[in-house]
């Protein structure tokens, strides 16, 4: 294969993620080589355990009534919102609780 310009070599992977706009899909234990043909790099993955996980959305305006609602920063209320899973009444509850127990 060197002889037409190609190169393939293993590489020692644990875990493999690919993040797409809404989802993460997660391969455990694949085997994976390096293709280099002509300057590039290909990466072949092959087998594995795999596993999606939809990536979390949270609008603006929720982290905003979060923040407005609560008291706090728009990074608590974030981070807040992203803790509780979107869900905007847990979130303030959380925050409305920290701030009690300050």
């Amino acid at each position: 294969m060197r002889r037409l310009g190609l190169n393939m070599s293993p590489l020692d992977v644990d875990e493999v993620i690919l993040k797409t706009k809404d989802k993460e899909i997660i391969i455990q234990k694949p085997e994976v080589a390096v293709l280099e043909v002509q300057g590039q790099r290909i990466f072949q993955i092959v087998g594995g355990e795999v596993s999606e996980k939809k990536k979390l959305v949270i609008p603006d305006e929720d982290v905003q009534l979060v923040a407005q609602q609560a008291g706090v920063s728009l990074e608590r209320a974030r981070a807040a919102l992203e803790q509780t899973n979107g869900d905007l009444a847990q979130a303030i509850l959380l925050l409305s609780q920290e701030g009690s127990a300050r």
